[in-house]
């Protein structure tokens, strides 16, 4: 299985640092599964301009095409101005509607308040559930609290990321079995 994360923002460390973890857990936990990291800050990403995703090239086409081939994302996003930040906002216009479609989704956001606790069921669930993901109904919430010179400090933390993890390969597995029996159905 082809598991992607993704680092939704080009400034600030606190997503990339919960990210970093999260990566860390997958490979330490479903080593046999392959797993890749965006970070939109090491990209040159294009403004969406309304071509087809295939038309980019350079760092738009890799990171377009690495989401279209993924089978589970871990979208991490920073919560600025209680909302997605633009650059996460521009991956999705870039991509096709249906292009999250059998796609397991999860999220992890963070922020410095925990008045923007519910962002990502606000903001970031409806654009997943339009483009047709299958969405892992809890996600991760981190305040800057949890945050110490680029290190996360609250061990409950890596506890909800490892349960993050877990639940996004098991949701993952567990559909990737179901649409391998309903393809084998309708083999003539």
């Amino acid at each position: 299985m082809k598991v992607v994360t993704l680092s939704g923002s080009i400034v600030g460390s606190k997503t990339r640092t919960a990210i970093d973890y999260t990566v860390q857990s997958l490979k330490e936990k479903y080593p046999k599964h392959t797993v890749t990291l965006v970070d939109l800050a090491d990209y040159d990403i294009h403004f969406s301009d309304g071509r087809n995703y295939l038309d980019y090239e350079g760092d738009t086409k890799y990171v377009t095409q690495t989401i279209m081939n993924a089978d589970a994302i871990i979208f991490g996003t920073p919560i600025f101005q209680a909302s997605i930040p633009a650059t996460l906002k521009n991956i999705f216009d870039l991509l096709p509607v249906d292009a999250l479609r059998d796609k397991v989704v999860s999220m992890l956001a963070t922020a410095g308040s925990s008045k923007h606790f519910l962002t990502p069921e606000h903001h970031l669930k409806p654009i997943l559930g339009y483009m047709k993901a299958q969405v892992v109904q809890s996600y991760v919430f981190i305040e800057e609290k949890d945050f110490d010179q680029k290190k996360i400090i609250n061990d409950d933390v890596y506890f909800r990321i490892d349960r993050l993890v877990e639940d996004t390969v098991i949701l993952a597995d567990t559909y990737q079995k179901i649409k391998e029996e309903d393809d084998k159905k309708y083999d003539f």
